[in-house]
C-alpha cells in the first residue's frame, strides 16, 4: 500500500495528519479487499498507490472552477486514472497503467483532494470527530476512484452503504445520534427517502427550454429569447418538495453544427441526455412532422435506455385536434413513458409533468440542499443575464457572435454582516466579446447609449437574483472569428468534457 498524503494546509496539524494516515490506509486496505472490489488490482505483485493532498477554500474552489465550472468550496474531489464501475475494471491492466521505482510496481489509483477546513465545519454540524469526517471523505474519494459513482444515478444507497461498513470495520462507527455526511446533503439511515435525479431537457432550438425551466425553478436561470440557440451551456435546476428533488438540465438546442461552438451546443445536449435519469424530448406543438433533429434526439435516448417523456410546448396555440397528427407520428418513433401537453409560457400542465418526472425518478438521498435551487454560480449566471439583455437590444444586429466574460465578481458586506450573504455590494467588471470592429460599434452605440441600457437592464436582473446593489462595468472587445478558435472557446468556458 503506498499512500502519500501531501499536506499545503496549516488547518491541520501534523499529530492530526499522523492519525489520518494511519487511518486511510487501514481503510483502502479494508476496502480493497472487500469482495466487491476487483481482484486483479490488489495483486501481490505490485502496490496500490493514492496521492492525497490536504488543500485550503480557495485551492479546491479553484480546483472546482477549473474541473467543473463550480465556483465552490466542497469537501472532498476525486480523480480516477483507471476506467472501473462499481469496483470493477472495464478492461485489462495494461503496462502503462503502473508506475515503476526502484524495481517496485505501483498501480495508481488516482488523486484524492480534501479541504480539512470544510471537514472540521462539518464534523461539528454533524455531531462527530474531525478524525472520522475526514476518513469518511477519504473512503469516500477512494469509492469514486474505484468507480463507484452516486451523481449520475446510479444505487447511491451502496455506495454510502460501503462506507459505513469500511467505516465500522476499523473503529470509526456513527455516533448515537450523529448525522451522515456525505459531499453533498445525505439524510440519516432509516428516513424514507425522496425520489431524486437528473432529467434532461433537450430539443430544437426556440422551442421553450429555457421558458419550461424558469416557469419550475421558479427563478430566471436560463436566458429567454426570441433568437433560437440561445442557450450554450447546460443549466441545471434545481426543483424541491418534500418527496422529491429534481435537477433539470437545459440544453442547448440541437441543430446542424456550423461552427466549433456550434458543435460544443449539440455535443452538450446529448451529453446531457446520457448522464440523466430521464429525458423530456419537448417539440412544438404548432408542428406535427419530426425533423431530423427529433429523430436523432429519440435515437440517442434509446440507445441509452432512459425513460423518455414527450412533452408538446405551446398546445395553447393550435386546438387539441390539431395535436393527434403529431402525437401519432411521435409515438411511430419511440415508446414514450408519457405524452403530455403543455403551456411553458402560461405554466399550463406543469404540474402535471413535474408528476410523471418524479415517478420516474430513484428513491435516494438528495444531491443538493434542500435550499439550493441551481449549481450554477452567482457569477455565471451574471454572464448569462448581461447575454440575454445584448440579445434583446441589438437584436439581429449582433446575433450570436457575442460572449460574456466575468473579469471580477467582488462583493463587500455589511459592517455587521453575519455571514457571506450579507452582503452591501457586488461590483462586476465583464468584457463583452464580437467577432468585429463593427459589431463592436453597434454595442458601444452612439455617444455609448446601446452599452448603457446593455448594462443597466442586466444589472437590474442580476439585483433581482443576488437580492443586493451591483456596480456592473462593461467593455467590449473584438475577438475576430473566436467561435471557430479553440483558444477563444477554452478560454470562454465552451469545450467539451471527455467521456
Amino acid at each position: 500500500m503506498s499512500i502519500q498524503i501531501y499536506n499545503q494546509t496549516r488547518s491541520y496539524s501534523k499529530d492530526e495528519e499522523k492519525v489520518f494516515s494511519s487511518d486511510v490506509a487501514n481503510a483502502l486496505s479494508t476496502l480493497l479487499s472487500s469482495s466487491y472490489i476487483d481482484a486483479r488490482i490488489h495483486d501481490a505483485s505490485f502496490e496500490v498507490g493514492v496521492d492525497i493532498r490536504l488543500v485550503g477554500t480557495a485551492t479546491i474552489r479553484k480546483l472546482n472552477a477549473e474541473h467543473r465550472g463550480l465556483d465552490k468550496v466542497t469537501d472532498v474531489l476525486s480523480f480516477p486514472v483507471l476506467d472501473m464501475v462499481d469496483g470493477m475494471l472495464s478492461s485489462d491492466l495494461m503496462p502503462y497503467d503502473f508506475s515503476v521505482s526502484d524495481g517496485k510496481k505501483t498501480l495508481i489509483l488516482g488523486d484524492v483532494v480534501i479541504c480539512p477546513e470544510r471537514a472540521r465545519k462539518q464534523a461539528e454540524e454533524y455531531g462527530h470527530s474531525l478524525e472520522r469526517e475526514m476518513v469518511f471523505l477519504a473512503v469516500h474519494s477512494f469509492l469514486h476512484l474505484l468507480g463507484f459513482d452516486h451523481e449520475h444515478g446510479r444505487d447511491e444507497g451502496k455506495m454510502f452503504s460501503i462506507q459505513e461498513e469500511i467505516l465500522v470495520k476499523i473503529g470509526l462507527p456513527r455516533d448515537n445520534g450523529s448525522e451522515i455526511s456525505t459531499s453533498e446533503d445525505l439524510h440519516p439511515v432509516g428516513e424514507i427517502l425522496p425520489h431524486c435525479g437528473y432529467c434532461a431537457l433537450i430539443g430544437r432550438p426556440n422551442v421553450g427550454k429555457s421558458t419550461l425551466l424558469n416557469a419550475i425553478s421558479g427563478m430566471k436561470l436560463a436566458i429567454v429569447s426570441h433568437k433560437p440557440q440561445t442557450t450554450r451551456t447546460n443549466i441545471s435546476a434545481i426543483y424541491n418538495r418534500e418527496d422529491a428533488q429534481v435537477i433539470f438540465v437545459d440544453t442547448p438546442g440541437i441543430h446542424r453544427p456550423e461552427s466549433k461552438l456550434s458543435e460544443f451546443m449539440v455535443d452538450s445536449s446529448f451529453r446531457a441526455a446520457k448522464g440523466a435519469d430521464v429525458v423530456v424530448l419537448l417539440v412544438d406543438g404548432r408542428f406535427n412532422k419530426p425533423a431530423n433533429v427529433e429523430k436523432k434526439a429519440v435515437e440517442t435516448a434509446k440507445k441509452l435506455k432512459k425513460p423518455l417523456i414527450l412533452v408538446v410546448n405551446k398546445a395553447d396555440a393550435v386546438s387539441k385536434e390539431s395535436l393527434l397528427p403529431l402525437i401519432a407520428n411521435y409515438s411511430q418513433m419511440a415508446d414514450f413513458e408519457e405524452i403530455i401537453p403543455i403551456s411553458a409560457l402560461k405554466e399550463d400542465g406543469i404540474e402535471e409533468l413535474m408528476n410523471v418526472i418524479i415517478s420516474k425518478l430513484p428513491s435516494q438521498p438528495r444531491y443538493f440542499p434542500m435550499e439550493e435551487v441551481t449549481d450554477q454560480s452567482e457569477r455565471e449566471i451574471s454572464a448569462e443575464l448581461i447575454r440575454e439583455q445584448i440579445l434583446h437590444f441589438t437584436n439581429e444586429e449582433i446575433p450570436h457572435g457575442t460572449a460574456v466574460e466575468i473579469d471580477s465578481f467582488e462583493e463587500e458586506l455589511k459592517e455587521d454582516a453575519v455571514d457571506s450573504y450579507d452582503r452591501s455590494l457586488i461590483k462586476i467588471h465583464a468584457s463583452i466579446i464580437c467577432e468585429k470592429d463593427s459589431h463592436k460599434s453597434i454595442l458601444l452605440g452612439k455617444n455609448g447609449q446601446m452599452i448603457k441600457r446593455i448594462g443597466t437592464a442586466a444589472r437590474q436582473n442580476i439585483e433581482k437574483m443576488t437580492d443586493c446593489k451591483v456596480f456592473l462595468d462593461l467593455y467590449v472587445k473584438v475577438r475576430k472569428d473566436w467561435k471557430n478558435k479553440q483558444v477563444f472557446l477554452n478560454e470562454f468556458g465552451y469545450t467539451k468534457k471527455d467521456d
